[in-house]
This record gives structure tokens, C-alpha cells and sequence, in this order.
């Protein structure tokens, strides 16, 4: 048999609706939009029909058709994907709570997935050395993913990012620079550097590829459920490519027939130091004005500012979900429940879903008995460990 091969077709502007090659390497667009993939839906639905999409084996590369990887020589990483989805034993016994365990994925986050796709296809395409700024997962993450596949990496951290991710950017071979100020500032620097005209940049949503590693959180998350989603996905948001991913997957497995019911209310949750996107939903804002002198612990929420705050906004409320802050204590309280109710070691965004969790229930906004499933996005083998208050 043949291998299967991408259904990839389109870029579309997610602003302006302008069109680029697929086949070419895409950064943005012009208009300062991002790119969403777009595929031959009739083409996928040949061979991924209901029976095949339940009994492919799991992982990231488990529907090629719905992937830009054209090359299935390439459509191989470090095992990414095809996380758990555990149901809660301890925690908020009054929910259905389940989590979706993304430390499990090579390098301990998310992030693998994401770059799986994205540094596949960029080298697929031609690029010669890759760059990103980075709160540390994702930049660890393209490290190994540019080991794999023989491209340089250069990666900009914020100067107050914890030690282990430089350790594991460098055991990848990978060049790490320091820059005084967040992620922002970080990327901005990186930008500006005498070799950058040279580098394909990976930041996030302004390349068209990470994202369609993300969705596959989605694909997943339906498949573990029986062709349905849960009522209602907490997720903690910083640059938002997850959101943006899952409610991507959303329309595409409808368009295939793959998923019944509803799409899950999408609930984003943010650091009360760093709470961009939660002020704009407040304020009733399409997009997201950055947010001055991000302070949280939780690395990967210090982002104070997203090219695709209209993307995830819309996602929120399109589904009627919501956004909510929570505290640098409820944080780490949560990390500590995790880990002595659940034996799960949570990075501390993840654990932020849980803090979120414990808010809207105590509010009303989750009733008794809701189904809801927490995106656990890493494990917190790289941060200092929690302290109970």
C-alpha cells in the first residue's frame, strides 16, 4: 500500500483572506495575519473515514492527509503525540474532570508537537537554520527537532528563564541568547541580529506550520472520547497556538464527518501578572493590547502579546466559553495538589487549569457533574519545585 499522502491545498490569511502557496516557505501575511492550512477535505475523506480514524495507531502522524508534511519519510520525530487523557482520581471530585497529560511528549511539553510539524516541513522545504524567541519549552523543543533533522537553531530566552531549558537548548546543540526584558523583547532582539536574514523564523502564529501540530491535541482529544468533545477544555494561554489549533481540528473533523455533538466550550486562563487576552474578552475587544511588565512564574504565560489574539478571542466566544485569571499562590497550590492527589508533577501552566477549575466551580460557571478536560501543556521537571503555602 501507498504511503498516505497530505491533503494540503491552501494558505489562507486568517485576516484578509488572501491566498499563498502551500509548497513555498510562509512566515505571514503581508496585512500582519497569520496563515491557516487549508486541505482537499474531499481528497482526506477517501481514507479517513470513521473506521479509519479509530483504528490508526496514535501519535502525531496518525492522519497524514490532514498534516503539510509532504514527505512521508519526514512524517517521523521523537514520539510525540498520543498523550494520555487520565480521569481525575482526587482533585474536584464534584466534576467529570479528566486531564490531557502533554508531559508526556519528548522534551516534557506540548511544544514537541508543534515543532514536529513545523521544523518537518521547513526542512522539507529548504530552510537552512531556524530561530525563535522562547519562555523555554518551545525553544528546547525546535532544538531537538533541528537536531533531527541536521538545521541550526538559534533561540532568544528572556534573561529570567529558568536554567534547565538552557541546559537541554544546548544538549540539542543549539545556540541560546539571553535578552533582558519577556518574549516580546526577546523576539524583537532576535530579529535584529546580523545573521537573522539567513534564518526561517518559527514564532508563534507567524508561521503557518506549529499550529497544525497543535491541532492534533483536538484530533486526539475526540478520538479518546469516542468521535465526541468533552463539554469544556481548559486551557492555559499564552501565545494561544493551542487554541487556535483545537478549534481549527474542531471544523475540519466536522467537515469530515469524524466528530458529533458540539464543539467543546474553549475556557483560556492566564496569570494575574500577565493577562492580555483576559482584559480584551473583558472589555468586550476584538484584539488584545499588550500588556505592560509581565510578571508570573509560569513561564509560558508570560506573553504579552499574541498576533492571534483575535483567533483565540473569537474561539472563546464562539463556543461560549470564557477567560479568567488566577494567582501566582493558586498556581502553586495547584501543582502541589496535582502532584500529592494525582501523582502528576505539573509545569505551572498546567497547573493553572486546575486553579482556573477550582474558580468556576466555586463561581457557578461549571455545575456539579460538568465534563471538563484540563490541558496539562508540560511537566515541571524544568522549574523550581512548589512550595505549599
Amino acid at each position: 500500500m501507498s504511503p498516505l499522502e497530505s491533503c494540503l491545498h491552501e494558505f489562507r490569511c486568517a485576516r484578509c483572506d488572501a491566498a499563498a502557496d502551500p509548497d513555498r516557505l510562509q512566515t505571514f501575511c503581508t496585512c500582519g495575519g497569520t496563515w491557516l492550512a487549508g486541505y482537499d477535505l474531499e481528497r482526506a475523506a477517501r481514507t479517513l473515514d470513521r473506521p479509519a480514524f479509530a483504528a490508526r495507531e496514535p501519535g502525531l502522524w496518525a492522519h497524514p492527509e490532514m498534516m503539510p508534511v509532504r514527505d512521508p519519510a519526514r512524517r517521523r520525530g521523537l514520539g510525540e503525540g498520543g498523550t494520555p487523557l487520565l480521569r481525575a482520581r482526587r482533585v474536584r471530585p464534584e466534576l467529570n474532570l479528566r486531564f490531557k497529560d502533554e508531559g508526556w511528549n519528548p522534551g516534557g511539553s506540548f511544544k514537541a508537537r508543534g515543532m514536529a510539524a513545523a521544523v518537518a516541513r521547513a526542512a522539507e522545504l529548504g530552510a537552512r537554520a531556524l530561530a525563535l524567541p522562547s519562555a523555554g519549552n518551545a525553544g528546547a523543543a525546535a532544538a531537538a527537532y533541528g537536531a533531527l533533522w541536521n538545521l541550526p537553531v538559534h533561540v532568544a530566552l528572556p534573561a529570567e528563564t529558568p536554567e534547565p531549558f538552557r541546559a537541554e537548548i544546548a544538549a540539542h546543540g543549539a545556540r541560546c541568547y539571553d535578552v533582558d526584558g519577556d518574549i516580546a523583547r526577546a523576539g524583537a532582539w532576535l530579529a535584529d541580529h546580523d545573521e537573522a536574514p539567513g534564518w526561517f523564523f518559527l514564532s508563534t502564529l507567524k508561521e503557518p506550520y506549529r499550529v497544525e501540530g497543535k491541532k492534533t491535541m483536538g484530533y486526539e482529544l475526540v478520538r479518546q472520547l469516542g468521535g465526541r468533545w468533552p463539554r469544556t477544555v481548559v486551557y492555559p494561554t499564552g501565545g494561544g497556538t493551542g487554541i487556535v489549533g483545537m478549534d481549527k481540528a474542531d471544523r475540519e473533523l466536522r467537515a469530515l464527518g469524524l466528530v458529533e455533538g458540539p464543539p467543546p466550550q474553549f475556557v483560556i486562563v492566564q496569570a494575574e501578572g500577565c493577562a492580555p487576552l483576559v482584559r480584551a474578552y473583558e472589555e468586550g475587544l476584538d484584539h488584545a493590547p499588550r500588556w505592560e511588565n509581565p510578571v508570573t512564574a509560569a513561564a509560558g504565560l508570560r506573553v504579552p502579546g499574541t498576533i492571534g489574539d483575535h483567533l483565540i478571542l473569537d474561539a472563546v466566544r464562539r463556543t461560549g466559553g470564557t477567560a479568567l485569571t488566577v494567582t501566582e499562590a493558586e498556581i502553586r497550590d495547584a501543582q502541589v495538589r496535582l502532584g500529592r492527589e494525582e501523582g502528576i508533577y505539573a509545569a505551572p501552566e498546567a497547573a493553572a487549569t486546575l486553579a482556573a477549575a477550582d474558580r468556576l466551580l466555586e463561581s457557578g460557571w461549571l455545575a456539579p457533574g460538568a465534563e471538563v478536560v484540563l490541558l496539562l501543556t508540560g511537566n515541571g521537571f524544568k522549574y523550581p519545585a512548589p512550595e505549599p503555602a
